[in-house]
């Protein structure tokens, strides 16, 4: 019961989960880029992550978009600054907003399908009857997965941040007063390509991340049926924290120097 024994105990218990994330991902990336590519199992895939959360990260999208014009609206007021509304929305949106609230929306629906799917063979040893056939679990599983996670999430934010801009727009000419032409002129002029390019970047760091999580917990999992359940709550959860500790990263990687 020494408290400094069971602190140790934790903190290499911590490096251990890195070390053995780290080779699970660096497994899954060198499959990712070595023959033979199941493009069926991408695409399928790509429909799972993309095409199926659509109507949830475009309602939350809209939504956000339109508290965010409220917001902006009641403080800006107070200073005088209406008419600052459409830009930090826009900016709000495709910097932020858009990227990490459909990350994490994402996040809850495909992670937890994915570890609950890869876990539940696991602990039905279909995985290991891969392997018998002489097929590449890395190759079969994790692979296509990763693929569809990077290629889709931006695909995916692309649409959430029209949505959003789109919300805030709405709110803005018809519950704010704001002259639309006016309101739309205000969002391209102070839009810039770095702000749209830096949050489909980070998008596609999410993809990696929650396709990561899924399956490298779901590969692990063990335990039965309640095996599988703690894999499906412990890649949410990691895939959530982890979602918004890249997103500091990759802000300060575009915009330190601004």
């Amino acid at each position: 019961m020494n408290p400094l024994a069971i602190v140790g105990r934790i903190f290499l218990d911590f490096l251990a989960s890195v070390g053995r994330l780290t080779q699970f991902a660096g497994q899954g990336l060198r499959h990712c880029f070595a023959p033979p590519f199941y493009g069926r199992l991408i695409f399928k895939q790509m429909m799972t992550i993309g095409y199926f959360s659509l109507p949830v990260v475009g309602l939350t999208a809209l939504f956000t978009g339109m508290v965010l014009a409220l917001q902006i609206y009641i403080g800006s007021s107070r200073f005088n600054a209406e008419s600052a509304v459409a830009t930090i929305v826009v900016i709000g949106i495709t910097r932020e907003l858009g990227p990490v609230l459909g990350g994490l929306m994402v996040a809850g629906r495909v992670a937890s399908a994915m570890a609950a799917e890869i876990g539940t063979m696991r602990v039905t040893e279909q995985i290991d009857a891969l392997t018998t056939l002489s097929t590449n679990p890395f190759k079969y599983l994790v692979a296509p997965r990763l693929w569809a996670g990077v290629i889709t999430l931006p695909i995916l934010v692309l649409v959430a941040d029209i949505i959003g801009v789109m919300g805030g727009y709405i709110v803005g000419t018809h519950k704010l007063g704001f002259n639309q032409g006016s309101y739309i002129k205000n969002t391209f002029d102070f839009l810039e390509t770095l702000d749209v390019v830096s949050g489909l970047v980070k998008a596609g760091v999410f993809g990696f991340i929650i396709a990561l999580m899924g399956c490298y917990h779901g590969f692990n999992s063990k335990g039965g049926a309640q095996g599988v359940g703690r894999a499906t709550t412990n890649a949410v959860v990691s895939a959530s924290i982890l979602i918004l500790v890249a997103n500091y990263f990759v802000t300060e990687l575009f915009f330190a120097t601004k």
